[in-house]
């Protein structure tokens, strides 16, 4: 190469060399003014989150205690034999409702009618007795005046007159209980109610004791429903009571309502009118009885059904929708929007379940608010945004829904 040629060269790569320099050195401003601008909204920006939230409010709310009841009759009566005798005739049909007084079954009279007519021919034979003796005595006393019969001929005719007034007596009450017994033939209903089935058919001998079960009948209107208190619950809602968590009815008590095997409301609310003070060594449960007017005969003795009891308030109790409540390794917790808008941590404890709410017992005050959506990942100070839920099928919608329950 010539030396001009190499001069050419060297020439030319300085000024490459000093281009690629300024290149470089451009590049790297930019790229520090563009680390130093994203640290500056970094810093001067810090991130927010953005969740749902509802604000609770602090309201007497009825609560409602559900069990399992069953009905029965609040009178059921077997219906038995008084007499023994051959059964003549069943004059009701099974199963259908029977009056007060009448007639279900009909015993053979005849055997009734002739020890009633031999016990009133045993009594008129006295009563000729009775008479004798009287006429006897009547005619002693003045003839003993006049000491013109001995004092003994009295005694003897007044002790036969009080012998034959004693046989009268007994014999008038072998009367009665042939009258009796002649009725009993007749075996009547008490009171209105639904029959059951006969246990013995026509032409059957009929005998004392466990032989004279005929049939039963049960009142249906009113109907009682009985269920059952375990001692647990018993202790916690007397402790809840103790608390102030939980108040009871005035005057007129608690009512049932009762929920039908379709889930449909019966018509008419009873009221507690039994509680057992005993507790069933059984069961371990104390049984509670509510009356209900049944004038339709819809409840029939037998059928489960759920009770609703009634009329017991939660003072200034708190709701919170299920969304709220998180579970921790400590127990049931919420994060709540504090007054600066940032996320809190707050330990709650958590009542009974209410509808779609729980109830909270300690934890939340009047008028904060609680976190429904958005919570994953939350920590505390965090700055928070409240916003309405979306609805776009992220678990907002039943949020929401809650939100509207407890805001209600």
């Amino acid at each position: 190469m010539n030396p001009d040629t190499r001069q050419a060269s060297r020439s030319a790569n300085g000024a490459w060399s000093s281009a690629t320099r300024r290149m470089i050195l451009l590049l790297t401003l930019v790229l520090s003014g563009c680390q130093e601008e994203s640290s500056r909204v970094q810093s001067d920006e810090p991130l927010v989150l953005k969740v749902t939230a509802v604000k609770v409010q602090a309201r007497d709310t009825p609560v409602t205690f559900e069990f399992v009841g069953k009905a029965e009759s609040s009178r059921r009566v077997e219906i038995r034999s008084r007499v023994e005798g051959f059964l003549e005739q069943r004059l009701y049909k099974e199963g259908a409702m029977v009056e007060a007084g009448q007639v279900l079954f009909q015993m053979d009279r005849k055997p009734f009618e002739a020890k009633l007519q031999a016990a009133q021919a045993a009594l008129a034979q006295q009563n000729a007795r009775l008479e004798n003796a009287t006429v006897n005595l009547k005619r002693i006393r003045p003839l003993v005046k006049q000491k013109a019969v001995a004092q003994k001929e009295l005694d003897d005719a007044l002790a036969l007159y009080r012998s034959a007034a004693a046989a009268v007596e007994e014999a008038n009450a072998k009367v009665v209980q042939a009258e009796l017994d002649l009725g009993y033939t007749s075996i009547k209903s008490p009171f209105r109610g639904l029959s059951s089935f006969a246990k013995q058919h026509d032409g059957a001998y009929i005998g004392i004791g466990s032989e004279s079960l005929l049939t039963y009948v049960a009142q249906l209107d009113p109907i009682w429903v009985e269920f059952s208190i375990s001692e647990n619950q018993k202790l916690t809602y007397q402790d809840q009571i103790n608390k102030g968590l939980l108040r009871r009815p005035g005057d007129e008590g608690l009512t049932v309502e009762v929920v039908l095997a379709d889930g449909s409301i019966f018509p008419h609310v009873g009221r507690i009118t039994f509680a057992d003070a005993a507790l069933s060594e059984e069961t371990g449960t104390f049984l509670m009885r509510a009356e209900i007017a049944n004038p339709g005969r819809a409840l029939r003795p037998g059928q489960f059904v759920r009770a609703l009891l009634k009329g017991a308030i939660r003072p200034d109790a708190i709701l919170v929708p299920k969304a709220a409540i998180q579970q921790g390794a400590q127990g049931s917790f919420v994060w709540v929007v504090d007054s600066d808008g940032k996320a809190e941590f707050r330990p709650v404890v958590t009542g009974p379940w209410h509808e779609k709410q729980w109830f909270v017992d300690e934890g939340l005050r009047d008028g904060e608010t609680v976190v429904l959506g958005g919570a994953l990942g939350l920590q505390a100070g965090v700055p928070l945004k409240v916003v309405e839920p979306s609805g776009d099928g992220d678990g907002h919608g039943d949020q929401d829904a809650g939100t509207k329950a407890a805001g209600s």
